[in-house]
């Protein structure tokens, strides 16, 4: 697997596309469970069952109720689109490894239940983009990291056995995967040619006024040293223009 790669951050149709597009699949599949009395549980991902598989490939689009789905519905746009956005080159591959990956350690470590739901891939996303933020070293991937964990912070509670309903299994897999797969894209780093801050201030503008008064490193150049390169130019003392006020007193009235 290639691991060292960079890349710059563009906005594009598939940022929102995908993630709706899944989005619309979910709720398709629980539009026909409801109006046509099907109940897809079974399909759900039984644990070290040969038959509880195909849960790996199905579970995450089954919910047991508009309540389960409406609480996923949100995290998974929000976190998906936040995928494809940040990590566009390797988001297709990241989200097909976290996707089966998650669900494979869950039939692994999981009750002998069915499990059904989108939490084990949100907990992926949460956990990939988290741990990955925080290695890339990166401003902007990092302040992903922070607002990930300002918006979804309280989802690591779920990784404990708090509620017996709920598939904390199906949590921490997806937690786990999401770091796994952090590490291994972990040399995956935003392009040094997009991130203005490593670019050196007059290569890119070596005409603008503004920047010719920063030498390369940053630092910002004195007037004078400017003259002595630039013999022509004058600073603005030099260049000052000097004003004469003349005062007539007004003649008194007679």
């Amino acid at each position: 697997m290639k691991t060292s790669s960079s890349y710059k951050i563009s906005f594009s149709w598939e940022v929102l596309l995908y993630p709706i597009l899944f989005l619309l699949v979910i709720w398709l599949v629980f539009w026909l469970e409801t109006n046509f009395a099907y109940n897809f549980n079974e399909f759900g991902v039984f644990p070290r069952k040969i038959s509880g598989l195909i849960g790996v490939f199905v579970s995450p689009v089954i919910h047991s109720g508009l309540e389960h789905l409406y609480q996923n519905s949100a995290p998974l746009v929000v976190l998906s689109a936040a995928l494809f956005y940040f990590y566009k080159p390797i988001a297709w591959k990241v989200f097909i490894i976290g996707y089966l990956a998650s669900g494979l350690l869950l039939w692994t470590i999981g009750r002998p239940s069915y499990h059904i739901g989108a939490s084990g891939i949100i907990y992926f996303l949460f956990g990939f983009l988290f741990f990955k933020g925080l290695l890339s070293g990166y401003f902007r991937l990092i302040a992903l990291s922070l607002a990930v964990v300002f918006l979804y912070g309280s989802l690591v509670w779920g990784i404990f056995p708090t509620k017996p309903n709920v598939s904390w299994e199906g949590h921490l897999a997806g937690l786990s995967v999401g770091l796994v797969i952090a590490l291994l894209y972990r040399k995956f780093t935003i392009s040094s040619t997009y991130d203005r801050y490593k670019q050196p201030i007059l290569k890119d503008s070596p005409n603008d006024p503004f920047l010719q008064q920063f030498d390369e490193e940053g630092n910002f150049i004195d007037a004078k040293d400017l003259v002595e390169d630039q013999p022509n130019l004058q600073t603005t003392e030099e260049a000052s223009v000097e004003i004469e006020y003349h005062f007539t007193p007004k003649k008194s009235d007679k």
